[in-house]
């Protein structure tokens, strides 16, 4: 009880820090970096424009289709403002699943609304327009991926037809990474993204997007050190944006700068909480915890855990705040006491974690994985088979529209089948679907949505080995996973303990 309430202060002054800071700051610049996105629209409209357009490069997606009706107020006849509504109410285009059919209609109706004053509009900005119109091109029978595809094409096209438009060079290299298979490990898009958006970054350091989605483009294993300039300018270039200070995180996660990851997504979170965009604060503090957890810093990792009821009483997710869609904040609600758990191998703990239902499938798998391993270490089989049997449940309900999730899902029902049979006497298949699990895993990608899964399926192999008393194979299971997740302390760990063994 002494705990809650320490949190719950801790949590109230946060809120008030941040109202002072706003108080004492409020007649300071907004620094959210510099764009310049010449358009047709009136001169009282053409500054409103580009503050929208900086806007959205960060993400911020709330801010910036607020951004934009105002440039509609000072310019009813500005075609672009509608283009700058729809390409927000698309919002991430990172994040892994479909939209829904209510996320879409308001931006097909922003699409519409260009269309209507597309006369006044120059050829330039029609290409815009119908550009970001494929997004929502019968998005009731045409798939996502189709309408994403038709969209990288288009904005392909604007560029061969406007070659000195920088702007359309960025928004279009940002479309490539998007559209970039998690199975293609040459990584051919982020390669072809990085060649657009690094000469740009040099002649426009200022410019948000750039540096943002450099980082994108860099956040993976083998890519990552191209990211370091990015993440160590972004938060200086808009540090009035909540992503735009938590986007360096996706390098510092990827190279194992854990405290250089804390305090980038500890700042993200105030200015978020600041703003109200409950979502990102959620989405900062999933990569806060994960980096607390690797330095073994559990009781400001247990700090987060217990501020979760109360930025969960005040989380919309259906609201359009920041980068951090609603789906995001559920995943960060599911994930963090999943990831207390399980990296503190509390099995007991993870056992007793309890999901919750939401339109958002694939977070819960994330609790009846957590649920799966600890009721198989704490020797539960009847509570293991049943956690297993409902991922297996949300694979196939996910599969038909949801491919990504689908497999995220099939490979947690591997990992926890592997460790059930294993503690069910079943050593032999243990091992088999255990190594299927990482086969898939290393297979894919991580989504931006997270700074990892929640237990690598390698690192569980090489816990596998060693309860085998196979250390000589748990330790090349360890160096695999520390190839792929830098730093990581249960792979450092078991490493440890496979070298002592041998």
């Amino acid at each position: 009880m002494l705990r809650r309430v320490i949190v719950i202060l801790a949590f109230v002054t946060l809120q008030h820090s941040v109202a002072a800071q706003e108080h004492e700051h409020g007649n300071q610049a907004e620094k959210i970096g510099s764009v310049h996105f010449a358009t047709s629209c009136n001169d009282a409209a053409q500054p409103k424009f580009d503050r929208a357009v900086a806007l959205l490069h960060s993400f911020e997606f709330g801010a910036s289709i607020k951004g934009f009706e105002s440039v509609v107020a000072a310019d009813s006849t500005c075609a672009m403002a509608y283009w700058g509504i729809a390409l927000s109410r698309w919002s991430n285009p990172m994040a892994a699943g479909n939209r829904t059919a209510s996320q879409l209609a308001p931006g097909r109706s922003a699409v519409d609304s260009a269309l209507l004053i597309a006369p006044h509009a120059t050829d330039r900005e029609r290409q815009y327009i119908a550009a970001v119109g494929e997004l929502y091109n019968d998005f009731e029978n045409t798939p996502q991926a189709a309408r994403m595809a038709a969209y990288e094409r288009a904005m392909n096209d604007l560029v061969l037809r406007q070659p000195a438009d920088t702007e359309a060079m960025i928004f279009h290299a940002i479309s490539i990474v998007a559209l970039a298979s998690p199975a293609d490990k040459t990584f051919a898009n982020q390669k072809k993204a990085g060649a657009i958006l690094e000469p740009l970054w040099k002649k426009q350091p200022n410019h948000p997007g750039l540096a943002h989605y450099l980082i994108h483009t860099y956040d993976y294993p083998s890519l990552a050190a191209h990211g370091s300039a990015a993440a160590r300018e972004y938060s200086e270039i808009a540090p009035a944006t909540p992503h735009a200070l938590h986007m360096p995180s996706h390098i510092f996660t990827r190279t194992g700068l854990w405290q250089k990851s804390i305090d980038t997504n500890r700042k993200s979170m105030t200015v978020a909480l600041s703003s109200g965009s409950i979502a990102e604060v959620l989405h900062a503090a999933d990569y806060a915890e994960y980096a607390y957890l690797q330095l073994r810093r559990d009781s400001l990792a247990k700090s987060i855990v217990d501020q979760l009821p109360d930025l969960a009483a005040r989380f919309d997710p259906n609201a359009i705040t920041g980068a951090a869609p609603g789906s995001a904040g559920v995943f960060a609600l599911a994930a963090i006491p999943a990831r207390y758990a399980l990296e503190r191998d509390a099995w007991g703990e993870a056992a007793a974690l309890e999901p919750k239902g939401s339109a958002f499938p694939w977070t819960e798998a994330m609790t009846y994985f957590a649920r799966a391993l600890g009721a198989a270490h704490t020797k539960n089989p009847n509570k293991a088979r049943a956690s297993v049997d409902s991922l297996a449940a949300i694979r196939d309900r996910l599969a038909p529209r949801e491919q990504y999730w689908s497999e995220q899902v099939a490979i947690q029902h591997l990992a926890a089948k592997a460790w059930l049979e294993l503690e069910t006497g079943n050593p032999d298949s243990a091992l088999a679907d255990m190594r299927q699990a990482a086969a898939r895993e290393d297979a894919t990608e991580k989504n931006a949505v997270t700074p990892g899964p929640l237990a690598p399926a390698r690192e569980l192999l090489g816990d596998m080995l060693m309860k085998l008393n196979r250390p000589r194979q748990a330790l090349a299971e360890y160096q695999k996973t520390l190839a792929k997740e830098p730093n990581r302390r249960r792979a450092l760990s078991g490493a440890a303990r496979a070298r002592k063994l041998l």
